[in-house]
């Protein structure tokens, strides 16, 4: 055990552990998957599988409207993009689908 290391406290399991092994750890835990069950990641193209209207904008995405550069956000049921026509666009991983 080195002095340089850093230890956070794993409530889970009551030890204090390196915090470079916590932040892997942490990391492996949070896996975003799509409708069908696909891993998502930072960059990826989505689908939507369902007709979804747009709180604010006035206007409905359809079924089938393909969207860029998705950026996965802290809750692994949600997803931040863009639309041409909407900006900060929160979609949830239940009505997408990896392209």
């Amino acid at each position: 055990m080195t002095n340089d290391d850093d230890y956070v406290y794993d409530e889970a399991t009551g030890e204090w552990r390196p915090a470079s092994e916590m932040a892997t750890s942490a990391a492996a835990a949070l896996e975003v998957r799509d409708a069908s069950g696909n891993v998502l990641a930072d960059g990826d193209s989505v689908v939507l599988v369902k007709d979804l209207k747009v709180k604010g904008a006035g206007q409905t995405l359809k079924q089938g409207t393909v969207i860029r550069s998705i950026r996965l956000t802290d809750n692994p049921e949600e997803i931040d993009c863009r639309h041409e026509s909407i900006k900060g666009l929160v979609l949830r991983t239940e009505f997408v689908r990896k392209r």
